[in-house]
């Protein structure tokens, strides 16, 4: 199986894990790419590009002749702990897991890739994505290996904290360290989430209208995991006159419709834009960055 990986993987590895860490594995991943397929007996369609941002996902057929799609990650990115939420999830809110391809691959239930809430107008969007993301949010299993939001927040924020001293970031990034620890000294729920919840890792299905895909799994509170879905299509609010108050009222509308408290909804929002925006910062996207710091400086 020859191919190129896609660039947008591999750029998005190189930002996160460091392109030493990337370079190694892409190097080794056509062959990964061959074990995985030859392990669990598939037959390859075609390499879905620009595909994902931290794994490679095939569009394949079974031994059967159904079709699939196998996704293979490295193994830093803890593909271990998503295989074990969506055995857990069974397909309930999210894309089924029907096999293994060997370490660090999983033989998943194939959806529509083109698809998904995205596509749809912001309104309906977010409509189906809360009808979704609530399907996710049960009991961990017992004996589970997933980190706690605090555990996870608590890595970024150190990374954070050289933008406290930056005079174009260091108000945000106070106010969005500050609570952070408000909101963790506080824990309200510890449910099993999806981690990176948003429109885009909601795709068409068959068997059932609408699929998470792509979990980063942790155990948490809900409005940690509503808060990425919070800013999606940041662009367009940047872009609008009445952004500000519309991001507002979005945090407040879907704060309602799931029942949770607006305020650790907003505080969770504000801690995970900064997050993002000065994680942009750091790898370069200046462009990303500033979109994500004005729409943190509206909450």
């Amino acid at each position: 199986m020859g191919f190129e990986p896609p660039q947008r993987l591999a750029r998005t590895l190189g930002e996160t894990y460091g392109a030493a860490a990337a370079a190694e594995w892409l190097g080794k991943l056509p062959v990964l790419a061959e074990q995985a397929l030859a392990h669990a007996s598939l037959d390859t369609e075609r390499v879905m590009a620009p595909g994902g941002r931290s794994s490679l996902v095939v569009l394949v057929r079974r031994s059967d002749g159904s079709p699939a799609a196998l996704k293979i990650a490295p193994p830093f990115t803890r593909p271990d702990l998503e295989r074990d939420a969506l055995a857990h999830w069974n397909g309930w809110g999210a894309v089924q897991l029907l096999d293994e391809a060997g370490e660090d691959a999983l033989v998943l239930e194939r959806l529509h890739p083109e698809v998904s809430l995205r596509s749809l107008p912001e309104a309906k969007a977010l409509l189906e994505a809360a009808g979704t993301v609530r399907r996710l949010w049960v009991e961990p299993p017992a004996g589970h290996g997933f980190e706690t939001a605090a555990e996870r927040t608590d890595r970024q924020a150190r990374a954070m904290e050289p933008y406290r001293a930056d005079p174009a970031t260091g108000e945000l990034t106070a106010a969005a360290l500050s609570v952070r620890e408000e909101l963790v000294a506080d824990p309200s729920e510890s449910l099993l989430l999806h981690g990176n919840f948003r429109q885009g890792k909601v795709l068409a299905g068959d068997r059932t209208p609408w699929l998470a895909v792509g979990p980063e799994p942790l155990v948490g509170e809900r409005a940690y995991d509503l808060a990425r879905l919070v800013r999606d299509r940041v662009e367009d609010l940047v872009a609008a006159s009445s952004g500000a108050s519309a991001a507002r009222r979005r945090v407040n509308k879907l704060a309602d419709s799931l029942d949770l408290d607006r305020e650790r909804l907003r505080g969770w929002t504000l801690f995970r834009a900064v997050e993002s925006g000065t994680r942009a910062l750091t790898a370069g996207r200046r462009q990303d960055a500033e979109l994500l710091l004005e729409f943190a400086s509206w909450l």
